[in-house]
């Protein structure tokens, strides 16, 4: 789907419900985006290793993953809003109580709870965006992929003068949307089946929803490899490490946002997953080898592959499976954010048994595996989407984490 085939005007003409929702996603994806550049900061406040504090996004992903078999279930029982308004009242409450730590271990524990409150938002997000959005699922599906890119780009942002500040921030923000889902928000209808824990699981019984998600994994571990070792590596202040990955999160929504789209349309989504997967391996290669000022520019230049890659993996996701697509997704995402819970943990004991150079090898190995599956498996995923894309082209109550 071109998100581009839905007209500007309808875009930008939404109901309060729909801008409210989508505001609130750009602070759910900024609390991703904040750890990074204050992970060094947190170690010398905390007198912590990089190891500990990275534990920061293991503790936060861990629980998100295990999370996707409880989203389903609580949203189609409770409904879209009220497992929205769960969701930000337990990011409110954690974001707060992690300003406040006095130890990593109260940290870790503060940003799983973090988690599981930002599952239960994020993955139900989109869902109510496309059931209450004006011009279509597709203006709906730009405003959600809008809404990751600005809040991965921001997030850095927020990391300067104290680490505590941004959990303060982001509890602050996550309270006001609260209030404005509360105000403009109403509960949408409950979808006629009621999912149950094992659904994600079963969906993954799909060859190609499994193949999907194995890629996913691979490709992620990757990505967040990227995301909280290299911060690390950069050695940066919060305020020049905020800059560069501001500029990273740029890079990510623009290829997100307007060039994944155009490229699929041209060459097809498997070759530009494929191709951008092996660019990204040597991106990382050549961060992890290369000076101060290469690895900066290869940290800000991973943000469009990675931009691309977020946006064409969501549509497999979407696309692929004979499974409704909200289950579908929750297989999914089950699978792919455990490698975003190891890598942060896995880089840093690289790096203490070797040296600096060979957690970026292993991720730039991991990018190749993702890139391998696709191949592999690419004349069943390519069957198989086409032959499912009537179905999901008319189908709603899509809920996918893309990140």
């Amino acid at each position: 789907m071109d998100p581009f085939d839905a007209g500007a005007e309808s875009i930008l003409r939404q109901p309060k419900a729909v801008w409210a929702t989508a505001g609130a996603s750009v602070v759910a994806f900024m609390g991703i985006g904040l750890v990074d550049p204050i992970l060094p900061s947190i170690a010398q406040g905390l007198d912590a290793t990089a190891g500990q504090v990275s534990l920061l996004f293991t503790s936060y992903f861990l629980i998100t993953a295990i999370a996707m078999l409880v989203t389903g279930f609580v949203s189609s029982r409770i409904g879209g809003r009220r497992t929205l308004l769960a969701g930000l009242a337990l990011v409110v409450v954690f974001a707060g109580l992690a300003g406040t730590s006095d130890s990593v271990a109260q940290l870790v524990g503060y940003r799983a709870g973090w988690g599981l409150g930002n599952a239960l938002f994020v993955s139900t997000a989109l869902a109510v965006i496309v059931g209450a959005a004006a011009g279509g699922s597709a203006a709906a599906i730009l405003l959600y992929e809008s809404a990751l890119g600005l809040g991965m780009a921001c997030g850095p942002l927020l990391g300067d003068a104290s680490w505590r500040y941004p959990f303060f921030g982001t509890a602050f923000l996550m309270a006001v949307g609260f209030l404005c889902i509360t105000a403009f928000l109403k509960e949408q209808p409950k979808p006629a089946r009621r999912t149950s824990l094992l659904d994600p699981l079963k969906a993954l019984g799909h060859g190609g929803l499994a193949s999907v998600a194995a890629s996913a994994f691979f490709y992620n571990y990757t990505f967040f490899t990227v995301l909280a070792f290299t911060p690390f590596v950069l050695n940066m202040t919060p305020y020049r490490s905020g800059a560069v990955f501001f500029a990273w999160g740029v890079l990510l929504a623009v290829f997100s946002v307007l060039v994944a789209p155009r490229l699929q349309k041209r060459f097809g989504s498997l070759k530009v997953l494929g191709g951008s997967l092996l660019l990204l391996a040597a991106d990382v290669l050549v961060l992890g080898y290369g000076d101060h000022a290469t690895a900066v520019v290869c940290t800000i230049l991973s943000g469009a592959f990675i931009g691309v890659n977020n946006t064409v993996y969501t549509e497999l996701a979407l696309g692929v499976s004979d499974a409704p697509r909200p289950v579908a997704s929750a297989g999914y995402n089950f699978v792919r954010w455990f490698a975003a819970a190891a890598a942060p943990y896995f880089a840093p004991k690289i790096e203490e048994w070797t040296d600096v150079h060979v957690p970026f090898t292993v991720a730039a190995a991991t990018a190749v595996l993702g890139a391998v599956v696709v191949v592999v498996r690419r004349r069943a995923l390519t069957a198989e989407a086409r032959e499912l894309e009537p179905r999901h082209a008319t189908e709603d109550g899509v809920a996918v984490f893309a990140g």
